[in-house]
């Protein structure tokens, strides 16, 4: 593994769990304290941070460039968490079981391509991609396959996400 590929999969990385932590913080916003799923939604957030402050750290210790996109993952992200949060509590949950679908086939990919390079990023990775599919799973069982019009609105998340990854690894 190359330099260039190793500074795009932390950039991107980090992009994703910064957009994760504004989906989750968009949804909190809607639902407040009271509402279903709020404190699985807090505690799921609560770990995204901690994936992001770790991805932070190796990003500025290795001299990475972050992606200029982040005021655009910003909204993005908090927009996407607040309008599923709006739509029900179980559309809210599709947005995670769909998001965490694309991180895991993500970091996945990427723990292929890294293999023995890199191991300190591949035990973050390892260590991430389990908690991510551990919030797939809790989404699932909170009943994100009940949201309205789930097939369409997972699909159309998953297309975002793999798009975000792709441009978040370049620019």
């Amino acid at each position: 593994m190359n330099r260039v590929q190793s500074e795009r999969m932390l950039r991107v990385d980090q992009a994703g769990e910064y957009g994760a932590t504004r989906i989750y913080a968009g949804q909190l916003a809607v639902m407040g304290d009271r509402a279903p799923h709020a404190a699985t939604v807090r505690h799921m957030a609560e770990q995204e941070a901690g994936h992001r402050a770790k991805f932070d750290a190796l990003i500025a210790e290795r001299g990475v460039r972050p992606t200029i996109l982040q005021p655009f993952w910003d909204v993005a992200g908090f927009a996407l968490g607040a309008a599923t949060a709006l739509i029900s509590p179980e559309a809210a949950m599709a947005c995670t079981a769909a998001v965490e679908e694309e991180i895991d086939r993500h970091y996945t990919e990427q723990l292929e391509q890294l293999g023995d390079d890199d191991p300190e990023l591949a035990a973050l990775i390892e260590e991430f991609r389990a908690d991510e599919r551990e919030h797939r799973e809790t989404a699932l069982a909170a009943g994100a396959e009940r949201a309205p019009g789930f097939p369409l609105l997972s699909g159309a998340i998953r297309l975002g996400c793999r798009a975000a990854i792709k441009l978040a690894e370049r620019i």
